[in-house]
């Protein structure tokens, strides 16, 4: 059993259980015989982030380090050498192709922008390996389909790095209110986000440096002009690359949202917003937007400004539901049940940390402190699944799901706001050719967007 400082986990917390009883870290990974054979694609902030993880949590070699920029992936391969027990500097590849042919992984982790998520995800489901890919799964809602029906063409198994589910606090929120039943019936959800992450810049053209393959970077999205390092938040801000805001932060409340209720695909979405009050600069994605998403007697709406100050300055990041006997907010850093009527006792939920077990986490750069106790426990889930041949928590349907659905939302907003109904079986937008028309998105030549049923 793990140990851990109980009272940094009920800090602020009446939260009782441990890390044991929700079912985590039941298996010691690093007890395997011989290391995990692991690439990673993609080497910028959140892809190193998440290998590290894994190195925290298993026996892992890592085999090859891919990224279309020689600095990053230099950088990468140093960094990678100084936290694997071997010490080895990784072969280093440009092409992902070529290390999958040449290194021949066992585990994947995908850390590019999303545009290039489906086309890697597929390729190394076809060479042999389970993957961990990072949200959105997708950039169009046909990608994600094909992206799933591979996985299970090749049986394996594809963790969606939507954390939440394996985030304690939030386990643990689910556990005391939801499945006990102290909200109530619950018919309303709100999730938002307001943080200003919007960039919005006007930087010049200029020539493609020497260390970065921009051709290869862009892959089949559109060429735009080379206007300095795409890398962290550039890159988000385009439609070309990307689904928004809605489609980075909705993404992981929506999917936190179906998790704790058990909701699959919202009958109905729609959407509306635009670009309100940041118009200086080149970013194409809304900075303000509302959506809809509608189940069986309930809809979770969702909200976000990238200007302005947050609703409620404790929950900027958040879900918050709805009972008639109470209501429960959570985010990554806290949750908080609130009882209506008189002798209901409200109850907080702390974040967990475990810095004591994991001092270099201490030390890393733009390491998100509150995420990666979360990150550890997915990167477990993952590999048990892989053991056990179990899906695992944040199995790549259920990542599909919450992904299409931002998709969707976002297709609402450009279509005048009309309502969506997507049918996943017939894989069309029902009644609405124009809207099934823009469920695969154009490729830029020679790239050839997937289809689920030749994958």
């Amino acid at each position: 059993m793990t140990q851990f400082n109980r009272r940094d986990f009920l800090k602020g917390s009446t939260a009782l259980m441990t890390l044991t009883s929700f079912g985590l870290y039941g298996m010691d990974f690093k007890d395997r015989e011989g290391p995990l054979q692991v690439a990673l694609i993609g080497t910028g902030w959140y892809g190193k982030s998440d290998l590290f993880r894994l190195i925290q949590v298993a026996d892992v070699e890592v085999v090859g380090l891919c990224d279309p920029d020689r600095n990053i992936l230099e950088a990468a391969g140093k960094l990678v050498s100084e936290r694997q027990k071997s010490g080895k500097v990784p072969p280093l590849y440009e092409d992902y192709k070529k290390l999958l042919a040449e290194t021949k992984p066992e585990y994947v982790l995908i850390g590019s922008p999303d545009h290039w998520h489906a086309l890697m995800a597929i390729d190394t489901l076809k060479a042999g390996a389970h993957v961990y890919l990072q949200k959105p799964i997708s950039v169009d809602v046909i990608e994600g389909e094909a992206i799933l029906a591979a996985a299970r063409k090749y049986n394996k198994k594809v963790q969606v790095g939507t954390q939440r589910k394996s985030t304690p606090h939030l386990i643990d929120a689910k556990k005391q209110i939801i499945d006990t039943g102290l909200l109530g019936k619950i018919s309303h959800v709100e999730v938002c986000c307001y943080f200003h992450m919007r960039a919005n810049g006007n930087p010049p053209v200029e020539p493609v440096p020497n260390f970065l393959n921009y051709e290869l970077w862009t892959g089949p999205a559109p060429l735009r002009p080379y206007d300095g390092l795409p890398h962290i938040r550039w890159w988000r801000t385009f439609k070309e690359y990307g689904n928004g805001i809605t489609g980075d932060m909705c993404v992981h409340m929506l999917d936190t949202v179906r998790w704790m209720l058990d909701l699959g695909w919202p009958k109905q979405i729609s959407s509306t917003g635009g670009i309100y009050v940041q118009k200086e600069g080149k970013s194409n994605i809304s900075d303000t937007q509302s959506a809809i998403f509608e189940f069986d007697e309930l809809n979770v709406v969702w909200q976000h400004r990238t200007w302005g100050n947050p609703a409620d300055p404790e929950y900027p990041w958040s879900f918050k539901l709805f009972g008639d006997k109470g209501m429960l907010a959570g985010s990554t850093m806290q949750a908080d049940f609130t009882p209506y009527g008189e002798g209901g006792k409200p109850v907080h939920f702390d974040c967990f940390f475990e810095r004591e077990k994991y001092p270099e986490d201490l030390t890393e750069v733009k390491i998100e402190l509150n995420a990666a106790p979360a990150t550890r426990i997915h990167m477990q889930n993952w590999l048990e699944s892989i053991e056990k041949d179990t899906l695992p928590i944040a199995d790549i349907e259920q990542g599909h799901i919450s992904t299409a659905s931002c998709i969707l939302a976002n297709m609402s907003m450009e279509l005048g706001g009309r309502a969506l109904r997507y049918d996943p079986k017939q894989m069309i937008v029902i009644g609405d050719p124009e809207a099934t028309a823009k469920l695969r998105r154009p490729y830029r030549a020679p790239y050839i967007h997937p289809e689920p049923n030749k994958v």
